[in-house]
């Protein structure tokens, strides 16, 4: 219950408002997003990591948290494999979005000076730290004590991450489905919250820098 009452209070709100529906742009805005990090990301992160201090079966799996070489090749497979699939869902949605009457994914907007480059790549970083102490380091490990089986729990971690991207469309979702399966995987074999963690963050990185090449 605690898990699922998490979920909808930092994930949930906001996930059908599509701001780029009418312009097919997600604008970027260094003021926004630096009230993003302060009142939403930091916040959500201090409480996740508040709560995960105070439960057993969540403070004693620590050895998630040592770095070591595991994070290294953690990185490397998580962010090979989103880009991967990140550079495979557009282009499937290039081709086939008419066809099959679906949006196209929006465009994003990425940073036009120095400061503002530096407030997306924290916010990345922030992001990718938040989603996958909650949706693996948190959410697998706690469900090992109510879900007997390791299938199962990652596909109710890889369903709840994909929901909360529904503002991101079809394609959106698609890409969180896949990508939230593969961080699962990563995480289960490696167990590195800090490579997949940032792996993710970079993987968010690169999705803007992909975005201001192309501008």
């Amino acid at each position: 219950m605690e898990a699922l009452i998490l979920y909808f209070v930092l994930f949930f709100p906001g996930v059908f408002v599509m701001p780029w529906a009418d312009t097919g742009i997600i604008s970027f805005s260094m003021f926004l997003e630096l009230s993003r990090i302060i009142t939403y990301t930091l916040p959500s992160l201090a409480l996740l990591w508040y709560l995960i201090s105070y439960k057993e079966g969540l403070s004693s799996a620590r050895e998630q948290l040592k770095t070591g070489k595991r994070d290294l090749k953690a990185l490397g497979f998580g962010l090979g494999a989103l880009i991967l699939i990140g550079l495979f869902i557009s282009q499937l949605a290039s081709l086939s979005s008419d066809y099959l009457g679906l949006p196209e994914p929006p465009k994003i907007e990425g940073p036009a000076s120095f400061p503002g480059w530096f407030v997306i790549i924290f916010s990345c970083l922030g992001t990718g730290y938040l989603e996958e102490t909650y949706f693996r380091y948190y959410l697998l490990t706690k469900l090992e004590k109510t879900v007997p089986h390791l299938a199962m729990r990652i596909v109710l971690s890889t369903l709840l991450f994909s929901t909360c991207h529904i503002y991101e469309g079809p394609w959106g979702i698609a890409n969180a489905a896949i990508a939230g399966l593969i961080l699962s995987l990563l995480f289960i074999r490696f167990r590195s919250l800090h490579g997949i963690a940032l792996a993710h963050g970079a993987y968010n990185i690169f999705v803007y820098i992909m975005a201001a090449l192309s501008a």
